[in-house]
């Protein structure tokens, strides 16, 4: 069902039955199925209601983004922009942001540092870290909150620069998570699964239409579950998201929203890559030791007191008012806030007797520790956000205008506070860890250690297409935001790296960065040509940009002279290229697209003449690539969601280590497929592939040294299943089958390659999708 935000609409809605849908990949892909789906998509009317008769459900197949920004249909929009609608979500049984980016190709994840592991946002995009440009309904979404879908519509990802919509930002685009909106009608649904890892969850979606133009909906979600195939991790979710409409089907429309989410479980600290294909140890070269075995997957190295508590609150409202046929402004206000507050146990292999990774004594792999990091962290982030915008259909002369414009101001803080006291845990055997094993010396006190920083935001922007001709269009736009940066911190006098005591004892905490202040403005624009040879076709040109300024989204700044994100820096440029074809098949009920790509980024590095102390801003880095896509039903019981990315990376001025090298967390190949077919009599079968090529971890361009651990991933297939059944008109049955090789594969990899996150093991789930 689609339900297009920041456009609060009036329509009729079916009742909710799992209505399959079909989908495949011709020659690469088996036909494995049908789709289950929640309601079929109605048609959405601004002004009034509608009942639109024998209307095609197009199943995974979306028309349109959510933001008014995007001022065609997808078929029309010069980028590649994809679209991962809600019955796509459902039949995978996706829950969070991670899985659901399943679905996209050239989408990698990685672990992070410093108790980041178990982030679930660790997001890197046609080669570049997009976890600071995550957007829900077009508002900048920080932290690192797990990101569920119970409240999610449909999830946009915009493939190349994207500074024009959204502001400062990854060279890779952005990805934006359309929340459910009441609307015109009755829904009651009941979702409940259970399956393999003792996972269980339960979502509700209640829509009632209170009278002719108001609407309430309600969705909510528990859940508990454990990762397939890893022993101890688990995790506790609770969610609730209540919505009340006013005015639908009038000139003016208000829609008030909310949203809480909580988390609460015990994160995975990873799993030591020693003895994996690749993996190589100098100093058990030396003394012949190769071949080592690896540890299990499912072996746990943290402790049963580790936990990861996440939250999320936001209040949304928006406004809407139709000046006149085609004119319409809105206001949108959003108050939000995400935190963690973590304890995690890190681990990586340890081989020698306690001298160091040179000193090999212990030649016995029964022996062999494997060391374990206690980790804390504490993060704090908010967002306030106005947004006023216009929009309007209109004509000069023989020229016609999708006009869309808008004032936004943004103000978002993060407050990090350090805190002592994780105790510390003696290395763990390497091939068979205690979790029960004692943790001394715990007592979690905060140090005064303290980061808080804040990004004020006014911006300004206007996008228009025109239609020159009816097989011409040409699309633009500008923003222009105006930025400031604060950063206060304090630290630890004393000590090698610790910031000067100024004749306090050492170990106070003092100031290491108070008022630090970046400000400036920046300019994001696009421009597309479109030529349609044909109603439902399109080709396309477009140049699209964006810039990322000291600070970026993590709202650090740095004193270090040289630091990319040292306040006198410029901001990293990035500049999009793309030339596609878009066309509308089988009756349109198919989406094919192509895009050939290339993404340049300048200005992202720094350097300090050791001479004369001059800083120098340099750097330049480029990804390159081809991108198909089908999404939608090849024939009215068979759907397809696939897609594939070939991209090739290059850094073209670095230093001198990293001058021609790959780019990291990029895999040079990537597939992803999701088929389903409906057979009849309520039976439905279905499946997905996916691929991802080899990824390097570190960007360089000599062989590294032998003690790097891991330096790539291996490349892995993955494949699942799925059968649905529909019992009746108000119920549904559903059963998934995870990685049905049971594929051991590095889902993620640290960025020095000791640690790991396994991919999920075999798994199954069964749900019961209830209409009532």
């Amino acid at each position: 069902m689609a339900h297009h935000n920041f456009h609060i609409t009036g329509r009729r809605h079916r009742a909710a039955t799992l209505r399959p849908a079909a989908a495949g990949i011709a020659a690469t892909l088996m036909a494995l199925g049908q789709q289950a789906q929640a309601q079929p998509a109605p048609a959405a009317h601004a002004l009034k209601e509608v009942q639109v008769q024998g209307q095609r459900d197009s199943g995974y197949k979306a028309d349109a983004a959510s933001s008014p920004k995007f001022t065609r249909p997808l078929l029309d929009t010069p980028q590649t922009l994809t679209v991962i609608r809600q019955e796509v979500l459902q039949e995978q049984q996706a829950t969070n942001l991670q899985e659901a980016l399943r679905n996209t190709p050239g989408v990698t994840f990685l672990m992070g540092e410093g108790g980041n592991s178990s982030s679930k946002d660790n997001v890197s995009m046609r080669g570049f870290d997009s976890s600071g440009s995550i957007f829900i309904d077009g508002a900048r979404n920080l932290g690192s909150s797990v990101r569920d879908t119970f409240n999610i519509e449909q999830i946009e990802i915009v493939k190349g620069a994207s500074g024009s919509e959204y502001g400062r930002g990854a060279p890779s685009g952005s990805i934006n998570m359309a929340t459910k909106q009441p609307f015109a009608d009755d829904l009651s649904q009941l979702r409940l699964s259970t399956g393999t890892a003792d996972s269980h969850r339960a979502t509700l979606d209640m829509n009632r239409q209170l009278g002719e133009t108001t609407a309430l909906r309600l969705n909510a979600m528990l859940q508990s579950s454990g990762v397939a195939g890893r022993d101890f991790v688990r995790s506790k979710g609770q969610g609730i998201a209540p919505s009340l409409a006013l005015g639908l089907g009038t000139p003016t429309r208000v829609l008030a929203d909310l949203q809480v989410l909580r988390y609460d479980g015990r994160p995975d600290g990873g799993v030591p890559t020693i003895g994996l294909s690749g993996y190589y140890n100098e100093a058990l070269a030396k003394v012949g030791i190769t071949g080592m075995r690896p540890v299990a997957p499912s072996n746990f190295y943290g402790s049963l007191g580790d936990f990861s508590k996440t939250g999320l609150d936001q209040g949304t409202v928006r406004i809407e008012h139709d000046l006149s046929q085609g004119v319409t402004v809105r206001n949108i206000t959003r108050v939000g806030r995400s935190r963690i507050d973590q304890l995690l146990t890190g681990t990586g292999a340890t081989v020698s007797d306690g001298r160091g990774d040179d000193a090999v004594a212990r030649l016995d792999p029964a022996t062999w520790t494997a060391s374990r990091s206690r980790q804390l962290r504490w993060q704090d982030n908010t967002l306030l956000t106005n947004q006023t915008s216009l929009n309007a259909s209109f004509a000069t002369g023989r020229l016609q205008h999708a006009l869309s414009a808008g004032l936004e101001f943004i103000r978002e803080t993060q407050t990090t506070k350090g805190r002592t006291g994780a105790g510390t845990m003696a290395p763990g055997d390497l091939y068979a860890p205690d979790a029960g094993d004692q943790v001394t010396g715990q007592h979690i006190t905060y140090t005064g250690v303290n980061s808080e920083g804040s990004t004020r935001t006014l911006a300004l922007y206007a996008f228009d297409s025109i239609e020159l001709h009816p097989q011409w269009q040409l699309t633009g736009g500008l923003r222009l935001d105006r930025y400031r940066t604060r950063y206060d911190a304090t630290a630890e006098c004393g000590g090698r790296r610790g910031p000067d005591c100024g004749g306090q004892p050492e170990g106070t905490v003092v100031p290491s960065a108070s008022g630090l202040t970046a400000s400036g403005t920046l300019l994001g624009g696009k421009l597309g040509l479109n030529y349609k040879p044909v109603e439902h076709g399109s080709i396309y040109a477009s140049m699209s940009s964006s810039q990322q300024p000291p600070g970026g989204s993590s709202f650090t700044l740095s004193t270090q002279a040289g630091n990319i994100n040292n306040a006198a820096m410029d901001p990293s440029r990035a500049i999009n290229l793309e030339i596609g074809t878009k066309w509308d098949v089988l009756e349109r009920r198919l989406l094919l697209t192509a895009a050939l790509f290339q993404t340049t980024v300048r200005n992202d590095m720094g350097t300090v003449d050791k001479a004369t102390g001059e800083v120098t801003q340099y750097g330049k880095k480029r990804v390159s690539g081809l991108e198909l896509g089908a999404v939608g039903q090849i024939t009215p019981d068979w759907s397809i969601s696939a897609g594939l990315a070939r991209m090739n990376t290059r850094v073209l001025q670095g230093s001198d280590k990293q001058t021609g090298a790959r780019l990291n967390w990029s895999p040079r190949l990537s597939f992803t497929s999701w088929t389903t077919y409906r057979l009849g009599h309520g039976l439905t079968i279905g499946g997905g592939a996916r691929y991802t090529d080899t990824v390097t971890r570190s960007v360089s361009n000599t062989a590294e040294a032998a003690t790097s651990n891991m330096l790539n991933t291996q490349a892995y297939w993955v494949f699942d299943g799925f059968l649905s059944y529909q019992v009746n008109r108000r119920m549904s049955l559903q059963f998934n089958i995870y990685n049905l090789a049971n594929k051991k594969y590095i889902a993620s990899l640290n960025s020095n390659g000791g640690r790991y996150t396994p991919g999920p093991a075999r798994s199954a789930r069964l749900t019961a999708t209830l209409a009532f």
